[in-house]
């Protein structure tokens, strides 16, 4: 039962404390103004004193009790030591400086921000002390002054050294806004050049690259009507196969190859322009596995059979993991027409896992120099792009020639655990 009211009361005087916000440091004070206080007290004397007891004792330590108080309200702890101390000097008169007590109070007041008032109260108490001793001593002008100087140096120290504070604090406060502000000045300037340098790139990307997808589309289109005008007909109204079935399978590749990546170069242009409200939305919704039917096609008609085969059960993947996965397998099958050779086969592997999703490309062509290094060479940065694709979305690439020939590439991309629908 004690023990239990000693812990109410020890939390009782913790909120307390934290309320009137009495700091460690606010206690270390008022024990040293205490201590100075109390010894005045004592060897306070002079004409008109009270007798030393008890009562003084107590009164001086009440003159310090505002002190505790510094922290949450300084001006106030000013105000109230002052007040305290001139009832002291009318009901329990000891000749006792004002300086023990109030050089801390003004020194708080004056990092404060209360000059003013830190300035007058002890100005106050100087000049009424002054007039006080000697309308009762009549001493010499100075032997008083050597009386009262040192005070007045202590009470003008503490006032000056709050100040300096207080400026000092205001100086590292102006600083530090000032470089806040430059650094947001930086910061902006920073998304400006970012800003100006993607206009510049989609730009140039509108006048060169989509320009020219543009023309291969059209170009191709012409060539299929050409094509199809030249040839007679086949069976039933068909389009003409015999000798130009090939070069026809050709450009319907191009047409339609040239016409997805010029859908792509659009969005992406919105993009860098920093939105897409120019484009349908149809046009810059991200590419993912959904196309990879589409792109598999695409490789064929340019000469490159392509198996694909899927494992697990599919789940919808977030869009930026379907994105990279698409972009991946796009990027390999690219590098089967350009580096594996004319007569090499692909194979595309997809195993879903909890978790995971594994992408295995692979070819059996000689790729170039006979041992698939021809992928890495510094021509391109294709590689070097499907790694950082995976990287970006949390997953991991790898590439190189097989063993018995061919190259292979594998990625292993992060898929949410909780599916929240089945993939047709």
């Amino acid at each position: 039962m004690a023990a239990g009211l000693v812990v109410a009361y020890g939390d009782g005087v913790g909120r307390l404390r934290d309320r009137l916000g009495i700091r460690l440091v606010d206690v270390g004070a008022f024990l040293v103004v205490l201590a100075a206080v109390e010894i005045l007290v004592a060897t306070g004397g002079g004409p008109g004193t009270h007798p030393l007891n008890g009562v003084a004792y107590v009164a001086g330590g009440v003159l310090v009790l505002p002190v505790l108080l510094r922290h949450k309200w300084p001006l106030q702890v000013l105000i109230a030591c002052a007040v305290l101390l001139l009832f002291y000097y009318w009901f329990e008169r000891r000749n006792i400086s004002p300086a023990p007590l109030l050089w801390v109070p003004l020194f708080d007041a004056a990092v404060a921000g209360y000059v003013v008032v830190a300035i007058v109260i002890p100005a106050f108490y100087m000049s009424v002390g002054l007039f006080v001793v000697d309308a009762s001593t009549h001493e010499s002008l100075l032997s008083l002054a050597s009386e009262f100087l040192p005070s007045i140096v202590v009470l003008v120290l503490a006032v000056v050294l709050g100040d300096t504070v207080r400026s000092r604090r205001a100086l590292a406060a102006e600083t530090a806004e000032k470089l806040r502000l430059a650094a947001e000045e930086r910061e902006a300037e920073a998304a400006t050049r970012v800003a100006q340098e993607r206009l510049r790139i989609a730009r140039e990307l509108h006048d060169t690259v989509a320009h020219s997808m543009a023309t291969i589309t059209v170009q191709a289109g012409s060539a299929l009507h050409l094509l199809d005008d030249d040839g007679p007909a086949g069976p039933g109204g068909s389009p003409p196969r015999g000798k130009h079935g090939g070069v026809r399978d050709a450009l319907v590749a191009i047409r339609d190859t040239s016409k997805g990546a010029l859908t792509d170069m659009r969005a992406t242009l919105g993009q860098l322009r920093g939105g897409g409200g120019d484009v349908d939305a149809a046009e810059t919704r991200t590419a993912g596995l959904d196309r990879l039917d589409s792109l598999s096609e695409a490789v064929r008609a340019a000469g490159a059979p392509v198996s694909v085969a899927i494992e697990g059960e599919r789940v919808p993947l977030p869009p930026g993991a379907d994105h990279t996965a698409y972009r991946i397998l796009q990027e390999s099958l690219t590098n089967v027409l350009r580096h594996a050779g004319p007569d090499a086969s692909a194979a595309v592997w997809l195993r879903y896992e909890p978790g995971t999703l594994t992408i295995r490309v692979t070819d059996d062509g000689a790729g170039g120099n006979g041992d698939g290094a021809g992928r890495s060479g510094a021509s391109g940065h294709g590689l070097t792009g499907m790694i950082e694709r995976a990287a970006a979305v949390g997953g991991q690439l790898s590439a190189g020639p097989r063993p018995g020939g061919g190259f292979e590439v594998t990625a292993r991309l992060p898929v949410p655990a909780v599916r929240s629908a089945q993939a047709s």
